[in-house]
């Protein structure tokens, strides 16, 4: 008989961990249980078991272009500084004062050589080196109190932090994102536009939402009509093999790789995978039509989709013409955060080279779209009378996260 959310919360407290034993009592094939979502402790334990162990996508370099560069980001209960110091070295600091825990950095973004601490002003290099402390005893050792630095990884103009002192091996990571987000160009892309959605829904049911398309054709027709998703396998299987010739012919090899479950291996997961748009449709616009200047090798559009999912909350698209970043960011039990960020050409310039509406119309119809359906299906998982349906088989790739996080939320 499948468990239901009043059997967990009447299971005794001896003789194991609830939430193990809410893992345990998983139906396989079957949507997550209503605490999952709305449980405080399992919340505090996807952070500490999958926001802190994995890598996380912060940024585009770009938007730190010159040295002394910053910008301040929140994620989850962290504040994150992440700065270019005078050599053009990139570092990811903790926005904590070793003396009392003030915020050091309060502006969400500029260029400055040192922070200072505004309650005792402790001074720090933006490399997190502790410069100045005022009136401390003779024996008191600077060295020793620098800002708390995070393990940074900069990859195809990606920059990647970890909270985790021994971080999730990268190396897998590295090697397919050179295999495809650097045809595409994006070490040498800028960001054209970022946009941030708050929604009220457990951050998994954002990410359970962008990784199925079973919903694109009922909640999403704009998207609908320029990608080929919703088709009978074969004839996704003919699209496909034609793209992939487009590709080849233009003398690119897009590299594809799944290494989603090697995280119980100590390394990082990661699924590079692509897929074909319509015949005549050559990007992810309006009307399928180009929108913004070529990419990376790209010297003619290949009519097709490149899409990465990593380490469970960052998830990458690239078109022969720009790219997409989709960051999914806890903020509440209840409560996450969903940014997009646009990459165009790094010569690109807006007004001349492409046109903004255009270039951001797609994307932000879509999200505005999956808004409303996460906020709705967050509204029914509340319900007392909430109890999980089967997936699709169209859900594989929803199936296969949900897999992923409960062995993830598993581990000690």
């Amino acid at each position: 008989m499948q468990a239901t959310d009043s059997s967990f919360a009447s299971l005794p407290p001896a003789g194991g961990d609830r939430i193990d034993r809410m893992v345990a009592a998983h139906v396989p094939g079957m949507a997550l249980e209503r605490a999952f979502y709305t449980d405080p402790e399992v919340y505090e334990r996807d952070l500490d078991r999958v926001f802190r162990r994995h890598w996380h996508c912060i940024a585009h370099e770009s938007v730190i272009p010159n040295p002394n560069d910053y910008e301040l980001f929140r994620m989850a209960s962290e504040q994150v500084i992440l700065t270019r110091d005078g050599e053009g070295r990139i570092h990811a600091l903790l926005n904590i004062c070793r003396h009392r825990g003030a915020e050091v950095c309060t502006s969400q973004k500029g260029n400055a050589k040192a922070f200072v601490c505004p309650y005792h002003a402790w001074t720090y290099g933006n490399d997190g080196r502790l410069k100045a402390a005022r009136l401390m005893p003779k024996d008191f050792r600077r060295e020793d109190h620098g800002l708390r630095r995070l393990h940074v990884r900069v990859e195809a103009g990606l920059v990647f932090i970890s909270f985790a002192d021994d971080p999730l091996d990268f190396t897998e990571v590295e090697r397919l994102l050179r295999a495809t987000c650097g045809q595409y160009g994006w070490g040498a892309a800028r960001v054209a536009h970022r946009e941030s959605y708050v929604l009220d829904a457990n951050w998994k049911l954002a990410v359970e939402n962008y990784v199925e398309c079973y919903h694109c054709g009922p909640a999403h027709p704009e998207y609908s009509q320029t990608h080929a998703l919703e088709q009978p396998l074969e004839r996704i299987a003919e699209l496909n093999a034609a793209m992939e010739a487009r590709t080849c012919a233009l003398g690119i090899d897009i590299g594809q790789g799944d290494a989603w479950q090697t995280s119980r291996e100590g390394r990082e997961a990661i699924h590079a995978f692509r897929y074909a748009l319509y015949d005549g449709v050559s990007t992810g616009s309006e009307d399928g039509q180009p929108i913004a200047p070529l990419m990376g090798r790209f010297t003619g559009f290949d009519g097709g989709v490149t899409s990465i999912h990593l380490g469970g909350t960052t998830f990458l698209v690239c078109y022969a013409d720009h790219g997409m970043i989709y960051r999914f960011i806890p903020t509440g039990v209840e409560r996450c955060e969903m940014e997009l960020i646009w990459l165009v050409n790094g010569a690109a310039v807006e007004g001349q080279d492409y046109d903004f509406r255009r270039l951001t119309w797609l994307w932000t119809v879509t999200t505005e779209e999956d808004k409303k359906i996460i906020e709705h299906t967050s509204r029914g998982v509340r319900s007392k009378y909430y109890c999980p349906g089967p997936i699709a088989p169209m859900e594989q790739n929803e199936l296969r996260y949900i897999s992923w996080y409960l062995d993830e939320i598993s581990r000690p």
